[in-house]
């Protein structure tokens, strides 16, 4: 299927990543020229020359991205070597696994700061070029836990679902600007997040990682993790023009996990 967005700009937040670094290659590979943004220049390099091995025009941007006082001029170098963002991905980091209550006040405060406030910042910093060019995609890669709040995970399916209500307010305001608002919701996709994830119950409950691993699995309908490419398949199909009337969306790229309808 011809997507439509060859010679767009697409900016990937959190790039150097398992599901960033997936998104970025997916989008190059439609004919996207990609910027990566993200704290970890090492890994940030390594996809960066991935994606110019395959042929994508691609520029990294070493950024702490929830240092919101440097958004403007990244963007403006970002944009001076690949062009004004027609497609922003915002992919943050998750917090550390917790209970939801007797958290601190400034453990949410910074966790807020990590995976919201970039988000809707550097969102609204993009989109007035997208709302002038009367073209622009914006996804957000959620979690799970934002349908089904996933246990010991209290941070992550209390900020992330924040944003669920963000880009479905945000999705209304700008439709008829030829901007396309949307949620991606990854289950269990084998990437280091997962990893560190399962490792962390395995000590919490005392079991092998391996057990873990295969309970989890077993939740699975599908019977098995999913690829990290196969999320970003998903998010490039939103990203063009083909689903020029998926808007305020939240989908779901879980096989099968979620139980809810």
């Amino acid at each position: 299927m011809e997507l439509g967005i060859k010679d767009k700009t697409a900016l990937v937040l959190g790039g150097a990543g398992g599901l960033g670094s997936a998104i970025a290659l997916a989008l190059g590979r439609e004919g996207c020229k990609v910027a990566l943004a993200d704290i970890n220049g090492d890994e940030l390099s390594v996809v960066a020359k991935r994606l110019q091995v395959q042929g994508t025009k691609a520029f990294a941007q070493v950024w702490d991205i929830g240092d919101l006082s440097v958004a403007r001029s990244n963007l403006d170098r970002i944009t001076s070597k690949v062009g004004p963002i027609d497609i922003l991905v915002n992919n943050t980091g998750g917090p550390p696994p917790c209970a939801v209550s007797g958290i601190d006040a400034s453990v949410w405060a910074a966790n807020f700061q990590k995976m919201v406030q970039p988000v809707v910042g550097i969102t609204d910093l993009v989109l007035g070029g997208m709302r002038a060019r009367s073209w622009g995609r914006v996804i957000t890669s959620a979690s799970s836990g934002v349908v089904a709040p996933i246990p010991n995970l209290g941070l992550s399916n209390a900020l992330r679902s924040t944003l669920l209500g963000w880009s479905k307010t945000l999705a209304r305001e700008v439709a008829a600007d030829g901007v396309t608002v949307n949620v991606v919701v990854p289950g269990r996709i084998a990437t280091g997040r997962i990893q560190f994830l399962d490792a962390e119950k395995a000590k919490r409950e005392g079991k092998p990682v391996e057990q873990v691993r295969a309970e989890s699995t077993a939740s699975i309908p599908v019977a098995r993790y999913g690829m990290p490419e196969e999320y970003a398949d998903v998010v490039a199909f939103l990203a063009s023009t083909r689903a020029a009337y998926v808007t305020g969306s939240v989908v779901r790229v879980d096989g099968g996990l979620i139980p809810s309808i």
